[in-house]
Protein backbone atom coordinates (compact mmCIF):
# COMPACT_ATOMS: atom_id res chain seq x y z
CA UNK A 1 0.00 0.00 0.00
CA UNK A 2 1.42 3.35 -1.09
CA UNK A 3 0.86 6.67 0.68
CA UNK A 4 -1.66 7.67 -2.00
CA UNK A 5 -3.61 4.44 -1.54
CA UNK A 6 -3.55 4.89 2.22
CA UNK A 7 -4.88 8.44 2.00
CA UNK A 8 -7.65 7.28 -0.34
CA UNK A 9 -8.63 4.51 2.08
CA UNK A 10 -8.61 6.98 4.98
CA UNK A 11 -10.89 9.34 3.04
CA UNK A 12 -13.28 6.50 2.18
CA UNK A 13 -13.41 5.44 5.82
CA UNK A 14 -14.14 8.99 6.96
CA UNK A 15 -16.94 9.31 4.37
CA UNK A 16 -18.39 5.99 5.49
CA UNK A 17 -18.43 7.19 9.09
CA UNK A 18 -20.11 10.46 8.07
CA UNK A 19 -22.92 8.57 6.31
CA UNK A 20 -23.50 6.34 9.32
CA UNK A 21 -23.36 9.37 11.58
CA UNK A 22 -24.73 7.88 14.78
CA UNK A 23 -22.95 5.24 16.80
CA UNK A 24 -23.01 3.77 20.28
CA UNK A 25 -19.45 3.02 21.36
CA UNK A 26 -19.35 0.32 24.03
CA UNK A 27 -16.16 -0.25 25.99
CA UNK A 28 -14.90 -3.80 25.44
CA UNK A 29 -11.56 -3.39 27.24
CA UNK A 30 -10.75 -5.83 30.02
CA UNK A 31 -12.26 -3.77 32.86
CA UNK A 32 -15.70 -3.35 31.31
CA UNK A 33 -15.66 -6.86 29.84
CA UNK A 34 -15.34 -8.19 33.38
CA UNK A 35 -18.70 -6.48 34.03
CA UNK A 36 -20.19 -8.10 30.91
CA UNK A 37 -20.04 -5.17 28.53
CA UNK A 38 -19.99 -7.68 25.66
CA UNK A 39 -23.53 -8.69 26.63
CA UNK A 40 -24.54 -5.02 26.71
CA UNK A 41 -23.11 -4.53 23.22
CA UNK A 42 -25.04 -7.55 21.91
CA UNK A 43 -28.27 -6.33 23.51
CA UNK A 44 -27.86 -2.86 21.98
CA UNK A 45 -27.28 -4.31 18.51
CA UNK A 46 -30.36 -6.51 18.88
CA UNK A 47 -32.46 -3.53 19.98
CA UNK A 48 -31.36 -1.40 17.02
CA UNK A 49 -32.34 -4.20 14.63
CA UNK A 50 -35.69 -4.58 16.36
CA UNK A 51 -36.36 -0.85 15.89
CA UNK A 52 -35.11 -0.86 12.28
CA UNK A 53 -32.31 1.57 13.13
CA UNK A 54 -29.30 -0.56 12.25
CA UNK A 55 -28.69 1.38 9.02
CA UNK A 56 -28.55 4.78 10.72
CA UNK A 57 -26.79 3.83 13.94
CA UNK A 58 -24.11 1.26 14.62
CA UNK A 59 -22.85 -0.32 17.80
CA UNK A 60 -19.05 -0.48 18.09
CA UNK A 61 -16.82 -2.25 20.56
CA UNK A 62 -14.10 0.23 21.49
CA UNK A 63 -11.14 0.57 23.83
CA UNK A 64 -11.03 1.91 27.37
CA UNK A 65 -13.22 4.97 27.95
CA UNK A 66 -11.31 5.78 31.11
CA UNK A 67 -13.87 5.96 33.90
CA UNK A 68 -13.41 2.31 34.85
CA UNK A 69 -15.16 2.52 38.22
CA UNK A 70 -18.46 3.26 36.44
CA UNK A 71 -18.38 0.43 33.86
CA UNK A 72 -19.83 -0.95 31.71
CA UNK A 73 -19.58 2.30 29.76
CA UNK A 74 -20.88 3.56 26.44
CA UNK A 75 -20.67 6.89 24.65
CA UNK A 76 -22.76 8.06 21.69
CA UNK A 77 -21.52 9.89 18.63
CA UNK A 78 -21.90 12.64 17.65
CA UNK A 79 -23.85 13.99 20.65
CA UNK A 80 -21.45 12.65 23.29
CA UNK A 81 -23.86 11.13 25.79
CA UNK A 82 -21.87 9.14 28.32
CA UNK A 83 -23.73 6.13 29.78
CA UNK A 84 -22.47 4.48 32.96
CA UNK A 85 -23.15 1.26 34.90
CA UNK A 86 -25.07 -0.28 31.99
CA UNK A 87 -26.54 -3.76 31.84
CA UNK A 88 -28.42 -5.76 29.21
CA UNK A 89 -31.81 -4.63 30.51
CA UNK A 90 -30.94 -1.00 29.73
CA UNK A 91 -30.59 -1.56 25.97
CA UNK A 92 -34.13 -0.54 24.99
CA UNK A 93 -34.06 2.66 27.03
CA UNK A 94 -30.59 3.60 25.78
CA UNK A 95 -31.71 3.27 22.15
CA UNK A 96 -34.92 5.18 22.88
CA UNK A 97 -32.94 7.99 24.50
CA UNK A 98 -30.47 8.57 21.65
CA UNK A 99 -32.27 11.80 20.69
CA UNK A 100 -34.00 12.49 24.01
CA UNK A 101 -33.16 12.47 27.69
CA UNK A 102 -32.79 8.99 29.20
CA UNK A 103 -34.81 7.96 32.25
CA UNK A 104 -33.37 8.91 35.61
CA UNK A 105 -32.43 5.34 36.49
CA UNK A 106 -29.89 5.27 33.64
CA UNK A 107 -26.85 7.31 34.59
CA UNK A 108 -25.96 9.51 31.63
CA UNK A 109 -23.84 12.64 31.36
CA UNK A 110 -23.13 14.98 28.50
CA UNK A 111 -20.46 16.94 30.39
CA UNK A 112 -18.35 14.61 32.51
CA UNK A 113 -15.96 16.44 34.85
CA UNK A 114 -13.61 13.45 34.71
CA UNK A 115 -12.62 14.38 31.14
CA UNK A 116 -12.48 18.18 31.32
CA UNK A 117 -8.87 18.54 32.45
CA UNK A 118 -7.52 15.76 30.27
CA UNK A 119 -5.65 16.05 26.99
CA UNK A 120 -5.64 12.98 24.77
CA UNK A 121 -2.67 12.06 22.58
CA UNK A 122 -1.82 8.47 23.46
CA UNK A 123 -5.50 7.75 24.19
CA UNK A 124 -6.97 9.85 21.38
CA UNK A 125 -8.44 6.79 19.63
CA UNK A 126 -9.39 4.78 22.71
CA UNK A 127 -13.14 4.79 23.03
CA UNK A 128 -13.49 6.01 19.44
CA UNK A 129 -12.40 3.18 17.14
CA UNK A 130 -12.87 -0.57 16.88
CA UNK A 131 -9.45 -1.95 17.76
CA UNK A 132 -10.03 -5.04 15.60
CA UNK A 133 -10.56 -3.09 12.35
CA UNK A 134 -7.46 -1.60 10.74
CA UNK A 135 -9.65 0.53 8.46
CA UNK A 136 -10.93 2.49 11.46
CA UNK A 137 -7.36 3.20 12.58
CA UNK A 138 -6.44 4.30 9.05
CA UNK A 139 -9.50 6.59 9.10
CA UNK A 140 -7.88 8.53 11.96
CA UNK A 141 -4.75 9.15 9.81
CA UNK A 142 -3.23 5.92 11.06
CA UNK A 143 -0.04 4.74 9.30
CA UNK A 144 0.22 8.10 7.54
CA UNK A 145 3.18 8.99 9.76
CA UNK A 146 4.94 5.74 8.81
CA UNK A 147 4.47 6.07 5.07
CA UNK A 148 5.40 9.75 5.06
CA UNK A 149 8.53 8.94 7.05
CA UNK A 150 9.77 6.24 4.70
CA UNK A 151 8.87 8.09 1.47
CA UNK A 152 9.42 11.76 2.33
CA UNK A 153 12.10 11.72 5.06
CA UNK A 154 15.43 10.09 5.75
CA UNK A 155 16.14 8.25 9.03
CA UNK A 156 18.19 11.10 10.48
CA UNK A 157 15.41 13.64 9.95
CA UNK A 158 12.96 11.35 11.73
CA UNK A 159 15.32 11.11 14.72
CA UNK A 160 15.77 14.90 14.69
CA UNK A 161 12.01 15.38 14.82
CA UNK A 162 11.67 13.06 17.83
CA UNK A 163 14.61 14.80 19.51
CA UNK A 164 13.15 18.27 18.97
CA UNK A 165 9.79 17.14 20.34
CA UNK A 166 11.38 16.61 23.75
CA UNK A 167 9.74 13.22 24.19
CA UNK A 168 11.20 11.27 27.11
CA UNK A 169 10.79 7.56 27.72
CA UNK A 170 7.51 6.83 29.46
CA UNK A 171 8.67 3.57 31.03
CA UNK A 172 9.99 5.15 34.21
CA UNK A 173 13.46 6.60 33.77
CA UNK A 174 12.50 9.46 31.47
CA UNK A 175 15.54 9.05 29.21
CA UNK A 176 15.39 11.33 26.12
CA UNK A 177 13.86 9.23 23.34
CA UNK A 178 15.64 10.96 20.48
CA UNK A 179 19.03 10.46 22.15
CA UNK A 180 18.36 6.74 22.61
CA UNK A 181 17.29 6.41 18.97
CA UNK A 182 20.38 8.28 17.81
CA UNK A 183 22.65 5.98 19.81
CA UNK A 184 21.15 2.86 18.22
CA UNK A 185 21.29 4.42 14.75
CA UNK A 186 25.01 5.16 15.15
CA UNK A 187 25.87 1.75 16.63
CA UNK A 188 27.83 -0.66 14.46
CA UNK A 189 25.97 -3.77 13.41
CA UNK A 190 24.37 -5.20 10.28
CA UNK A 191 21.41 -6.47 12.31
CA UNK A 192 19.42 -4.27 14.68
CA UNK A 193 16.25 -4.82 16.69
CA UNK A 194 13.37 -2.80 18.10
CA UNK A 195 11.64 -4.05 21.25
CA UNK A 196 8.41 -2.78 22.77
CA UNK A 197 8.48 -3.29 26.53
CA UNK A 198 4.88 -4.15 27.43
CA UNK A 199 5.83 -5.96 30.63
CA UNK A 200 3.63 -3.84 32.87
CA UNK A 201 4.11 -5.18 36.39
CA UNK A 202 3.43 -2.33 38.83
CA UNK A 203 0.56 -3.01 41.27
CA UNK A 204 -2.43 -0.89 40.26
CA UNK A 205 -1.08 -0.08 36.78
CA UNK A 206 -3.02 -0.81 33.58
CA UNK A 207 -1.98 1.97 31.21
CA UNK A 208 -0.12 -0.18 28.68
CA UNK A 209 -2.76 -2.87 28.80
CA UNK A 210 -5.48 -0.38 27.86
CA UNK A 211 -3.50 1.04 24.94
CA UNK A 212 -2.71 -2.43 23.58
CA UNK A 213 -6.34 -3.49 23.88
CA UNK A 214 -7.85 -0.30 22.48
CA UNK A 215 -5.36 0.92 19.85
CA UNK A 216 -2.80 -1.80 18.95
CA UNK A 217 -2.01 -0.40 15.49
CA UNK A 218 -0.69 2.73 17.18
CA UNK A 219 2.09 0.68 18.78
CA UNK A 220 2.87 -1.18 15.58
CA UNK A 221 3.17 2.08 13.64
CA UNK A 222 5.38 3.65 16.32
CA UNK A 223 7.70 0.63 16.29
CA UNK A 224 7.92 0.65 12.49
CA UNK A 225 8.82 4.36 12.42
CA UNK A 226 11.48 3.70 15.06
CA UNK A 227 12.85 0.77 13.07
CA UNK A 228 13.19 2.93 9.96
CA UNK A 229 14.94 5.62 11.97
CA UNK A 230 17.53 3.33 13.62
CA UNK A 231 17.99 0.83 10.78
CA UNK A 232 16.25 -2.19 12.31
CA UNK A 233 14.50 -4.91 10.35
CA UNK A 234 12.89 -6.96 13.12
CA UNK A 235 10.92 -6.16 16.24
CA UNK A 236 9.47 -7.86 19.30
CA UNK A 237 6.61 -6.93 21.57
CA UNK A 238 7.28 -8.40 25.01
CA UNK A 239 3.88 -8.60 26.69
CA UNK A 240 2.61 -10.34 29.78
CA UNK A 241 0.79 -13.62 29.18
CA UNK A 242 -1.88 -12.55 31.68
CA UNK A 243 -3.00 -9.92 29.16
CA UNK A 244 -4.83 -12.35 26.82
CA UNK A 245 -7.09 -9.74 25.23
CA UNK A 246 -4.14 -7.47 24.46
CA UNK A 247 -2.24 -10.41 22.96
CA UNK A 248 -5.24 -11.41 20.84
CA UNK A 249 -5.70 -7.92 19.44
CA UNK A 250 -1.97 -7.45 18.84
CA UNK A 251 -1.80 -10.68 16.85
CA UNK A 252 -4.81 -9.61 14.77
CA UNK A 253 -3.37 -6.13 14.23
CA UNK A 254 -0.04 -7.54 13.02
CA UNK A 255 -1.83 -9.81 10.50
CA UNK A 256 -3.95 -6.91 9.26
CA UNK A 257 -0.93 -4.62 8.86
CA UNK A 258 0.90 -7.33 6.94
CA UNK A 259 -2.09 -7.86 4.65
CA UNK A 260 -2.14 -4.13 3.82
CA UNK A 261 1.58 -4.04 3.12
CA UNK A 262 2.25 -1.92 6.21
CA UNK A 263 4.45 -4.58 7.82
CA UNK A 264 6.76 -7.10 6.23
CA UNK A 265 8.74 -6.80 3.01
CA UNK A 266 8.99 -3.54 1.07
CA UNK A 267 6.58 -1.49 3.17
CA UNK A 268 4.83 1.17 1.10
CA UNK A 269 6.56 -0.35 -1.95
CA UNK A 270 9.88 1.00 -0.72
CA UNK A 271 13.13 -0.75 0.20
CA UNK A 272 12.22 -0.64 3.90
CA UNK A 273 11.21 -3.97 5.46
CA UNK A 274 10.19 -4.63 9.06
CA UNK A 275 8.33 -7.41 10.82
CA UNK A 276 7.17 -7.95 14.39
CA UNK A 277 6.86 -11.01 16.63
CA UNK A 278 5.21 -11.30 20.03
CA UNK A 279 6.96 -12.81 23.04
CA UNK A 280 4.95 -13.65 26.15
CA UNK A 281 6.37 -12.94 29.57
CA UNK A 282 5.59 -15.20 32.51
CA UNK A 283 4.93 -12.35 34.93
CA UNK A 284 8.35 -11.72 36.48
CA UNK A 285 8.51 -8.07 37.54
CA UNK A 286 12.27 -7.96 36.98
CA UNK A 287 11.73 -8.58 33.25
CA UNK A 288 10.58 -4.99 32.99
CA UNK A 289 14.31 -4.17 33.29
CA UNK A 290 15.66 -4.08 29.77
CA UNK A 291 18.60 -6.48 30.09
CA UNK A 292 16.44 -9.04 31.93
CA UNK A 293 13.77 -8.61 29.23
CA UNK A 294 16.35 -9.27 26.52
CA UNK A 295 17.52 -12.42 28.31
CA UNK A 296 13.92 -13.64 28.47
CA UNK A 297 13.37 -13.08 24.73
CA UNK A 298 16.56 -15.06 24.07
CA UNK A 299 15.08 -17.98 26.02
CA UNK A 300 17.25 -17.48 29.10
CA UNK A 301 16.27 -16.86 32.69
CA UNK A 302 15.10 -13.27 33.10
CA UNK A 303 17.99 -11.75 35.04
CA UNK A 304 19.68 -8.38 34.59
CA UNK A 305 23.27 -7.99 33.45
CA UNK A 306 25.73 -5.23 34.34
CA UNK A 307 25.79 -2.14 32.13
CA UNK A 308 27.74 -1.03 30.12
CA UNK A 309 27.51 -2.31 27.48
CA UNK A 310 24.02 -0.89 27.05
CA UNK A 311 21.42 -2.58 24.83
CA UNK A 312 21.67 0.32 22.38
CA UNK A 313 25.14 -0.97 21.50
CA UNK A 314 24.98 -4.64 22.47
CA UNK A 315 21.50 -5.93 23.17
CA UNK A 316 19.38 -8.76 21.76
CA UNK A 317 21.72 -11.51 20.53
CA UNK A 318 24.56 -9.00 20.97
CA UNK A 319 23.09 -6.69 18.32
CA UNK A 320 22.23 -2.98 18.77
CA UNK A 321 18.73 -2.87 20.21
CA UNK A 322 16.21 -0.09 20.77
CA UNK A 323 13.87 -0.62 23.73
CA UNK A 324 10.96 1.72 24.47
CA UNK A 325 7.76 1.06 26.35
CA UNK A 326 4.19 1.06 25.04
CA UNK A 327 3.36 4.67 25.86
CA UNK A 328 6.57 5.97 24.29
CA UNK A 329 5.81 4.25 20.98
CA UNK A 330 2.18 5.41 21.20
CA UNK A 331 3.35 9.05 20.95
CA UNK A 332 5.50 8.60 17.85
CA UNK A 333 2.98 8.64 14.98
CA UNK A 334 1.22 11.75 16.33
CA UNK A 335 4.54 13.61 16.67
CA UNK A 336 5.44 12.71 13.08
CA UNK A 337 2.04 13.88 11.77
CA UNK A 338 1.63 17.04 13.87
CA UNK A 339 5.26 18.10 14.20
CA UNK A 340 7.87 18.33 16.92
CA UNK A 341 6.98 21.93 17.78
CA UNK A 342 3.35 20.99 18.41
CA UNK A 343 4.33 18.27 20.89
CA UNK A 344 6.99 20.44 22.55
CA UNK A 345 4.38 23.15 23.18
CA UNK A 346 2.59 20.81 25.61
CA UNK A 347 3.89 20.23 29.13
CA UNK A 348 6.80 21.85 30.93
CA UNK A 349 10.29 22.96 29.93
CA UNK A 350 11.92 19.60 30.66
CA UNK A 351 8.88 17.30 30.55
CA UNK A 352 7.06 17.59 27.24
CA UNK A 353 3.72 16.17 26.14
CA UNK A 354 1.21 14.26 28.21
CA UNK A 355 1.32 11.35 30.64
CA UNK A 356 -1.16 8.53 31.09
CA UNK A 357 -1.91 7.56 34.69
CA UNK A 358 -3.91 4.74 36.20
CA UNK A 359 -5.79 6.19 39.16
CA UNK A 360 -6.42 3.58 41.83
CA UNK A 361 -6.97 3.31 45.55
CA UNK A 362 -9.05 5.63 47.72
CA UNK A 363 -10.32 8.02 45.06
CA UNK A 364 -13.87 8.46 43.79
CA UNK A 365 -13.11 8.01 40.08
CA UNK A 366 -10.74 5.14 39.49
CA UNK A 367 -9.61 4.67 35.93
CA UNK A 368 -7.35 5.84 33.15
CA UNK A 369 -6.45 9.50 32.62
CA UNK A 370 -4.17 11.38 30.24
CA UNK A 371 -3.03 14.81 31.35
CA UNK A 372 -0.47 17.39 30.21
CA UNK A 373 2.83 17.33 32.04
CA UNK A 374 2.92 20.01 34.71
CA UNK A 375 -0.62 19.52 35.96
CA UNK A 376 -0.74 19.39 39.76
CA UNK A 377 -1.43 16.36 41.91
CA UNK A 378 -4.42 18.21 43.37
CA UNK A 379 -5.97 18.65 39.93
CA UNK A 380 -5.51 14.97 39.11
CA UNK A 381 -6.81 13.62 42.43
CA UNK A 382 -9.59 16.09 43.19
CA UNK A 383 -10.69 17.69 39.90
CA UNK A 384 -10.37 14.59 37.72
CA UNK A 385 -10.42 11.84 40.33
CA UNK A 386 -13.31 13.36 42.24
CA UNK A 387 -11.50 13.43 45.58
CA UNK A 388 -11.51 11.03 48.51
CA UNK A 389 -14.76 9.08 49.03
CA UNK A 390 -16.75 8.59 52.25
CA UNK A 391 -15.70 11.95 53.69
CA UNK A 392 -12.20 10.72 54.49
CA UNK A 393 -9.10 12.89 54.45
CA UNK A 394 -6.35 12.58 51.85
CA UNK A 395 -3.12 11.20 53.27
CA UNK A 396 -0.68 10.37 50.48
CA UNK A 397 -0.32 9.42 46.84
CA UNK A 398 2.13 6.80 45.72
CA UNK A 399 3.54 7.26 42.22
CA UNK A 400 5.89 5.04 40.27
CA UNK A 401 4.79 1.65 41.59
CA UNK A 402 7.08 -0.33 43.94
CA UNK A 403 9.94 1.85 42.72
CA UNK A 404 8.23 5.09 43.66
CA UNK A 405 7.58 7.05 46.80
CA UNK A 406 4.65 8.20 48.90
CA UNK A 407 3.93 11.91 48.55
CA UNK A 408 2.11 13.69 51.42
CA UNK A 409 -0.56 16.40 51.37
CA UNK A 410 1.94 19.28 51.54
CA UNK A 411 2.94 18.59 47.92
CA UNK A 412 -0.55 18.40 46.39
CA UNK A 413 0.04 21.64 44.46
CA UNK A 414 3.33 20.40 43.04
CA UNK A 415 3.47 20.04 39.23
CA UNK A 416 3.64 16.48 38.00
CA UNK A 417 6.80 16.13 35.93
CA UNK A 418 9.97 14.07 36.06
CA UNK A 419 12.10 16.54 37.99
CA UNK A 420 9.48 17.65 40.53
CA UNK A 421 8.64 14.08 41.50
CA UNK A 422 12.32 13.22 41.89
CA UNK A 423 12.82 16.19 44.23
CA UNK A 424 10.27 14.84 46.71
CA UNK A 425 11.62 11.28 46.65
CA UNK A 426 9.37 9.65 44.08
CA UNK A 427 9.43 8.93 40.34
CA UNK A 428 7.08 9.18 37.39
CA UNK A 429 7.42 5.47 36.72
CA UNK A 430 5.21 3.95 34.07
CA UNK A 431 2.17 5.79 35.44
CA UNK A 432 0.62 4.00 38.41
CA UNK A 433 -0.92 6.40 40.91
CA UNK A 434 -2.35 4.96 44.13
CA UNK A 435 -4.28 7.30 46.43
CA UNK A 436 -4.38 6.69 50.18
CA UNK A 437 -6.61 8.22 52.86
CA UNK A 438 -6.40 8.43 56.64
CA UNK A 439 -7.27 4.75 57.01
CA UNK A 440 -3.91 3.78 55.49
CA UNK A 441 -0.93 3.01 57.72
CA UNK A 442 2.20 4.21 55.96
CA UNK A 443 4.41 1.64 57.67
CA UNK A 444 2.09 -1.09 56.42
CA UNK A 445 2.17 0.46 52.93
CA UNK A 446 5.98 0.39 52.95
CA UNK A 447 5.89 -3.24 54.11
CA UNK A 448 3.49 -4.16 51.29
CA UNK A 449 5.76 -2.75 48.58
CA UNK A 450 8.87 -4.21 50.20
CA UNK A 451 7.22 -7.64 50.23
CA UNK A 452 6.50 -7.19 46.52
CA UNK A 453 10.13 -6.29 45.75
CA UNK A 454 11.43 -9.10 47.95
CA UNK A 455 9.24 -11.65 46.18
CA UNK A 456 10.03 -10.33 42.70
CA UNK A 457 13.81 -10.11 43.20
CA UNK A 458 15.55 -12.39 40.72
CA UNK A 459 18.13 -13.22 43.41
CA UNK A 460 21.16 -12.58 41.24
CA UNK A 461 22.78 -9.93 43.46
CA UNK A 462 23.16 -10.16 47.23
CA UNK A 463 22.15 -6.56 48.09
CA UNK A 464 18.71 -7.01 46.53
CA UNK A 465 18.17 -10.67 47.39
CA UNK A 466 19.20 -10.41 51.04
CA UNK A 467 18.65 -6.70 51.63
CA UNK A 468 14.98 -6.64 50.66
CA UNK A 469 14.36 -9.73 52.80
CA UNK A 470 15.97 -8.11 55.82
CA UNK A 471 14.15 -4.82 55.30
CA UNK A 472 10.85 -6.67 55.07
CA UNK A 473 11.66 -8.55 58.29
CA UNK A 474 12.30 -5.28 60.13
CA UNK A 475 9.07 -3.75 58.80
CA UNK A 476 7.24 -6.86 59.99
CA UNK A 477 8.72 -6.34 63.47
CA UNK A 478 7.62 -2.71 63.44
CA UNK A 479 4.05 -3.46 62.40
CA UNK A 480 3.68 -6.13 65.08
CA UNK A 481 5.08 -3.90 67.80
CA UNK A 482 8.24 -5.84 68.67
CA UNK A 483 10.82 -3.56 67.02
CA UNK A 484 13.27 -1.32 68.86
CA UNK A 485 14.82 2.05 67.92
CA UNK A 486 17.92 0.10 66.85
CA UNK A 487 15.79 -1.71 64.25
CA UNK A 488 14.76 1.63 62.79
CA UNK A 489 18.40 2.70 62.52
CA UNK A 490 19.27 -0.58 60.81
CA UNK A 491 16.34 -0.15 58.40
CA UNK A 492 17.63 3.24 57.30
CA UNK A 493 21.15 1.87 56.84
CA UNK A 494 19.84 -1.02 54.76
CA UNK A 495 17.87 1.35 52.53
CA UNK A 496 21.04 3.20 51.58
CA UNK A 497 23.06 -0.01 51.13
CA UNK A 498 20.49 -1.70 48.88
CA UNK A 499 19.97 1.47 46.86
CA UNK A 500 23.68 2.01 46.25
CA UNK A 501 24.83 -1.58 45.76
CA UNK A 502 22.10 -3.40 43.80
CA UNK A 503 22.70 -4.50 40.22
CA UNK A 504 19.51 -3.31 38.52
CA UNK A 505 16.64 -0.88 38.89
CA UNK A 506 14.52 -3.26 40.94
CA UNK A 507 16.95 -3.30 43.84
CA UNK A 508 18.16 0.28 43.38
CA UNK A 509 14.64 1.70 43.70
CA UNK A 510 13.12 -0.84 46.11
CA UNK A 511 13.93 1.31 49.20
CA UNK A 512 11.99 4.30 47.79
CA UNK A 513 8.65 3.57 49.52
CA UNK A 514 10.50 3.09 52.83
CA UNK A 515 12.67 6.18 52.44
CA UNK A 516 9.74 8.41 51.48
CA UNK A 517 7.52 7.20 54.32
CA UNK A 518 10.41 7.60 56.77
CA UNK A 519 10.89 11.15 55.50
CA UNK A 520 7.28 12.30 55.62
CA UNK A 521 5.60 9.92 58.08
CA UNK A 522 8.34 9.09 60.58
CA UNK A 523 5.91 9.76 63.44
CA UNK A 524 4.02 6.62 62.40
CA UNK A 525 7.19 4.55 62.70
CA UNK A 526 7.93 5.96 66.16
CA UNK A 527 4.30 5.39 67.23
CA UNK A 528 4.64 1.72 66.32
CA UNK A 529 8.03 1.32 68.00
CA UNK A 530 7.78 3.49 71.10
CA UNK A 531 4.04 3.53 71.80
CA UNK A 532 3.06 0.16 70.28
CA UNK A 533 0.27 1.97 68.47
CA UNK A 534 -0.99 2.06 64.87
CA UNK A 535 -2.99 5.28 64.52
CA UNK A 536 -4.77 3.99 61.40
CA UNK A 537 -5.77 0.81 63.20
CA UNK A 538 -4.33 -1.38 60.46
CA UNK A 539 -1.49 -3.12 62.31
CA UNK A 540 -2.18 -5.62 65.11
CA UNK A 541 0.37 -5.24 67.88
CA UNK A 542 1.62 -8.07 70.03
CA UNK A 543 1.01 -7.87 73.77
CA UNK A 544 3.84 -8.46 76.29
CA UNK A 545 3.22 -12.21 76.03
CA UNK A 546 3.93 -12.07 72.30
CA UNK A 547 0.36 -12.67 71.17
CA UNK A 548 -1.17 -10.52 68.43
CA UNK A 549 -3.93 -8.27 69.76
Amino acid sequence: MTLEELLALAKAEQEKKAKNAKSINVCVAAGCLSSRSDAVKTALSKELRAKGLEKTCQVKGVGCLGLCSMGPLAVTEPNGKFYQNLNEADAAEVVASLDTEPPARIKCDGEVAFFKRQKKIVLENSGMIDAEKIEEYIGTRGYEGLLRSITESNPQSVIEKITKSGLRGRGGGGYPTGLKWSTVAKANGSKKYVICNADEGDPGAFMDRSVLEGDPHRIIEGMAIAAYAVGASHGYIYVRAEYPLAVKRLKLAIKQAESKGLLGKNIGRTQFSFDIDIRLGAGAFVCGEETALIASIEGKRGQPTPRPPYPAEKGLWDCPTLINNVETFANISTIIRNGAEWFASIGTEKSKGTKVFALAGRVANTGLVEVPMGITLREIIFDIGGGIPDGKKFKAVQTGGPSGGCIPEQFLDMPVDYDSLAKVGSIMGSGGMIIMDETSCMVDVAKYFMEFCMTESCGKCVPCRVGTTQMHAILEKITTGVATPKDLELLEELCVFVRDMSLCGLGITSPNPVLSTLKYFKNEYTDHIEHKKCTAGVCHMKNPQGVLA
